[in-house]
């Protein structure tokens, strides 16, 4: 039971990390949203790649979220993963540590 343990802390581990780094690049996205960055630049075409489809969702399910011209998506997106980083990924902890005791 102790490598389940394991790979399940290592998993949890890995899942946070993802969570904080797309946190980071979502942040990076509303600064360049607010800068006018050229959108032919190699990295803001990846991270517009990368934050832009989830955020086109929320846009399309939660219509509150445009306030005037003050998009609100980003917020809502982060605390979503946060709450997922708490829930989803507390509970696999909690679980990974039952199964090594």
């Amino acid at each position: 039971m102790f490598v389940i343990g394991n790979i399940l802390l290592t998993v949890g581990q890995i899942l946070g990390s993802l969570i904080t780094i797309y946190s980071f690049v979502v942040f990076v996205s509303c600064i360049l949203s607010w800068v006018n960055a050229d959108p032919y630049n190699p990295i803001v075409r990846v991270i517009t790649g990368l934050t832009e489809p989830v955020l086109y969702r929320i846009r399309k399910w939660f219509p509150f979220v445009m306030i005037g011209g003050l998009d609100l998506s980003p917020i809502l997106l982060i605390i979503g993963l946060q709450l997922f980083d708490g829930i989803v990924i507390g509970s696999l902890y909690d679980l990974a540590i039952s199964l090594k005791v």
